[in-house]
Order: C-alpha cells, then sequence, then structure tokens
C-alpha cells in the first residue's frame, strides 16, 4: 500500500440553535488518501488479491487514529471511500466493504453495529458526507447523523481517499422519540 497522505478533522460544536452545548458535540475523521491498487490494470474481474494487499493493514491504521483523534469514548462511526476519476466505485467497496477493514474500527470501539458508508467515484476536492450510526443500537435516532469531508487534492485519478469517522455523541439537541415509540 502506498500512503500519499493522512487528513485529520475535528469538529467540535459548542452552540446549536442558540443554546450550549455541553460537553461539545465533537467528531473526528481520518482520511488516508492511497494509490488505487488496481489503477492502470484495466477491469479486474478478481479484486482478492487487491483485498487482502491492502483492507486490513489500511484499517488497522486508519481505526486507532480516528479513536485517538476524537479523544473521548466513541459513541459513533461511519466510513467513506471516493475512488479517483480512473478507478471504479467497486475498488473503493471492495477496501472498505470487508471485515479485513472494518474488523479493526469494530473492535477499537466495541461496536456491535453495521459500519455504515458512502462510496463513490468522484475528483479531487469532491465534497462527501460519511453517515454514523451508533455503535451498538442502529435504532438510536439521536445518532444518526453525518459528517462532511473534503480533501482539497484528493483523490489524484489513481487514487482512493479511505476514512474512517467516529462521534463521541449523538447530534447536538437531539430532540426525537426513539424509533421504538413508532412500533
Amino acid at each position: 500500500m502506498n500512503i500519499r497522505k493522512i487528513v485529520t478533522l475535528v469538529d467540535e460544536i459548542h452552540t446549536e440553535g442558540g443554546v450550549p452545548v455541553e460537553p461539545a458535540a465533537r467528531t473526528a475523521v481520518v482520511a488516508a488518501v492511497i494509490d488505487n491498487p488496481w489503477a492502470g490494470q484495466g477491469f479486474v474481474q478478481d479484486l482478492g488479491p487487491g483485498i487482502e494487499a491492502t483492507a486490513s493493514e489500511l484499517g488497522a491504521l486508519l481505526a486507532p487514529l480516528v479513536v485517538k483523534a476524537l479523544g473521548e469514548t466513541v459513541e459513533a462511526y461511519g466510513k467513506a471511500a471516493i475512488v479517483g476519476l480512473d478507478g471504479e466505485t467497486e475498488h473503493g467497496s471492495a477496501l472498505i466493504h470487508t471485515l479485513k477493514f472494518g474488523n479493526h474500527f469494530r473492535n477499537a470501539t466495541a461496536a456491535t453495529t453495521l459500519l455504515p458508508a458512502v462510496e463513490k467515484r468522484a475528483g479531487a476536492g469532491t465534497v462527501f458526507d460519511i453517515p454514523l450510526k451508533h455503535i451498538t443500537d442502529a435504532t438510536i435516532r439521536s445518532h444518526h447523523q453525518t459528517v462532511e469531508v473534503r480533501v482539497p487534492d484528493a483523490p489524484r485519478a489513481g487514487e482512493i481517499v479511505v476514512a474512517l469517522a467516529a462521534a463521541a455523541q449523538g447530534r447536538p439537541q437531539a430532540r426525537l422519540a426513539p424509533l421504538a415509540t413508532e412500533q
């Protein structure tokens, strides 16, 4: 795996709707810009060797970095893969939609739920939203949120941006009733 750069973003919301948020609502994203392991090969039927060579190592790198960047207990999480224009969306999906990648984040956070994701093909500087859900109960509405990310110079045509996102809480000032109230 060839990493060009790692970008870390931390966001703290101190006021929402004119009301103080205490403690501040904190989210973190760590994104790695890597060479697409299938770049220049044309259509690759068997993505397995690239997955084996990249996914676990990438998950092992990013999971502890995003947990450390958040600096608090992770309550919500998500992932993303943005593939440069010379790749396929399937290349990003191949890296992040495998337990070899995702279990590193699940293990680092004691998570049991599906790790929500976004993947797409786009040019450098594209804004993308990473969906977040609660780490142990996907029905907790307060933790259904997104974090917006942009890496100004990535992905280049033969790259993939792979990112993990974490939140220490649900949405600031969340007021929706639990999903169970509608059943």
